[in-house]
Parts: structure tokens; sequence; C-alpha cells
């Protein structure tokens, strides 16, 4: 595998090893590869990353070999990568947070074949605050990214409706991710029970196609919309992240007109992009999530949305209230942002 490289990023010295292997089989992709695209999404990856707890899937010897989760940063680092001690209820400790700062922890990552990055939904400073709120849209075979896509324009059209503007994402494995993003005072037991009561609502709405439980075996042929994942201890693949799979598919933000394309051709292989389909988006389209940075956005308040088993009605009024035109929608969420 060769002699490991030393390099400098940003005044830092790095030690880089086994660029040459394989961690894509079926494609040849190599960790240097990996290293050499999250070098090239950085400027458009590390705003999204920064201050959150970070989470890595590890895979040192391939993404079709044994992986491992380390939420805890290993002593072996560095000391200017950067961490923040959080207590986890679950383990009974206070975990150690990598904090995805820069240039440098980022190649650093790389470096240990830290393929995905799973990042919280909230800031360190303000752990139990997620500054958004996600849809993770999980279909079950047949279904596919297609009727992900069906979804997913139902539930902006939702947003619509109250105000709010959202965001989707590929997955990078089989399905979507629509965000909306908060950056205001919430706390998860209002963005959870929301969520939840969207999916509940869906559900009701469309039962040949959605499906709010967890069950595996109701998922088949339908979509599972995944209201769960807006947990202070729970994580999502993060943006601009490449995924564990045959290919180096990267999770990727897509604007709506893709989205819509996507179900009028019925077509899944369009919302698939790989790393080197990423780094070309962005050199023409730029970063598409960059307004979940900025744009501050409130939850409805709703009846019962302080009381979770009673949002779903509160939901479901002001859903089937009158649908006011495009155009004046437009003008109320420019009020709001």
């Amino acid at each position: 595998m060769g002699e490991p490289s030393v390099v400098k990023i940003q005044g830092k010295h790095l030690k880089l090893s086994n660029l040459e292997k394989v961690l894509y089989p079926v494609t040849g992709f190599t960790k240097g590869q990996v290293i050499d695209y999250y070098a090239r999404v950085a400027p458009a990856l590390l705003p999204h990353f920064s201050g959150h707890p970070l989470t890595l899937k590890r895979y040192p010897n391939g993404v079709d070999q044994l992986f491992f989760f380390e939420k805890n940063a290993t002593q072996h680092r560095p000391d200017w990568v950067k961490t923040v001690p959080i207590w986890s209820e679950g383990n009974n400790r206070t975990v150690n947070y990598i904090l995805l700062n820069d240039l440098p922890t980022l190649i650093w990552i790389a470096n240990l074949a830290a393929i995905e990055l799973h990042p919280s939904l909230s800031l360190a400073k303000d752990i139990t605050r997620p500054t958004m709120v996600v849809f993770d849209l999980d279909p079950g075979p047949p279904a596919d990214i297609v009727q992900c896509c069906q979804v997913g324009l139902w539930l902006r059209k939702i947003f619509e409706h109250f105000g709010l503007q959202s965001f989707p994402k590929t997955s990078g494995s089989k399905g979507l991710q629509v965000y909306v993003p908060l950056n205001t005072p919430v706390d998860y037991d209002v963005t959870k029970s929301f969520a939840h009561a969207l999916a509940r609502l869906l559900e009701g709405d469309h039962k040949d196609l959605v499906v709010s439980d967890m069950k595996k075996q109701l998922r088949t042929g339908k979509v599972f919309v995944d209201w769960s994942q807006n947990d202070q201890h729970k994580t999502t693949i993060g943006v601009y992240s490449l995924r564990a799979r045959e290919h180096p598919t990267v999770s990727t933000p897509v604007t709506w007109e893709e989205i819509e394309q996507c179900l009028k051709k019925k077509n899944a292989k369009l919302l698939v992009f790989e790393a080197g389909d990423v780094v070309k988006r962005l050199d023409k389209l730029g970063d598409l999530f960059e307004p979940l940075l900025t744009l501050k956005q409130k939850l409805p308040t709703l009846p019962g949305l302080e009381k979770p088993k009673k949002i779903a009605k509160g939901i479901d009024l002001a859903a089937q209230a009158e649908e006011k035109p495009a155009t004046k929608r437009r003008k109320k969420v420019k009020k709001k942002v």
C-alpha cells in the first residue's frame, strides 16, 4: 500500500495511510479517492457539520466487510481535533463526540475509513434543541425512491400550507429525506410529535402507499415515513456524506423540480449520485442546502401541540382548511422567513 504520506492542511500535519486500499470493491474506489472526495466537497459540507456532535460509521476493510459506529472519539487523535462531552443516558456515561469544524478534521476522519458521517440535529452548545425537523422516507421493496418522491411532494404541500419551506435530499441509499429548517427555540418533544402527527396524517390519507409504523412487515410496497429520527439520541446521514453501498453514492441535495421529474418519468436512476457527480453538481448548482444554515422558521401553533396525542387532530383540521392560491402562499412564506 506504500509508505504513509504526511500532508500539511491549514497548518496541521496529518499522516495519510493506505491510500491505494480499495474500499468499494465493485468499483475499485480507493481510500485515497474517499479522502479526495471529502476534500473537494468540504466548503459545502463543513458548515452543515460544524458544531454538531458527530457519529462515525467506519469501514476499515471496505464497504463489504464489518463496520462499526464510533460515537466516543478515539484516544489516538491529534490534539487539535475538537471534541465535546455529552452525557449519554443509554450508556450511563459521558461520551466525547467529535466536532467536525474544519478541513484538517475532515481529512483525518476520512483517513480512518469513516465513510459515513452522521451528525446530530442539534448543536453541541444546546443539545436539547434541534435546529431542524427531518422526515426520512424509506421505501419497502418493490417500492423505491420514485414512490418516495410522491410522498415527499405531499409533505411539501402540507408545509407550504403552513408557510414553511422544505428541502429534499437523497439518502444516498434507497430513500429520500425532507428537511424543514427551524433555527428557532424548540425542543424534541415538539418536533418529534409534530413529525409523528404528519406521518400519521399521510398514512390516513394514503393508506395504499404510506405507513408510519416501524414494523418492517408493514412496509412491503409502501413508504415508511420515519418520524423517529427527530430525537436527541439519534442521528441521520449527513448531507454530502458518502454511503457504504456497492458504488460510492452520496446523500445529495436535490431540487423539488428534480423530485417532480423523477416521479413523472418513474425513473429511480435520476436521483442516484456518486462522488464525482456531486462534485460537478456543486460546481454548477452550489449548495442547495445552504438555506438550512440560516433560515428561521417556527412550527405552526396547532391545537394540542404541547400534547402529542392531540397533535394529529390539530394538523388534520388545519390541513383540510381551504387551500390559498399559490401566489398568496409564496407571499406568506416571505413574511414568515
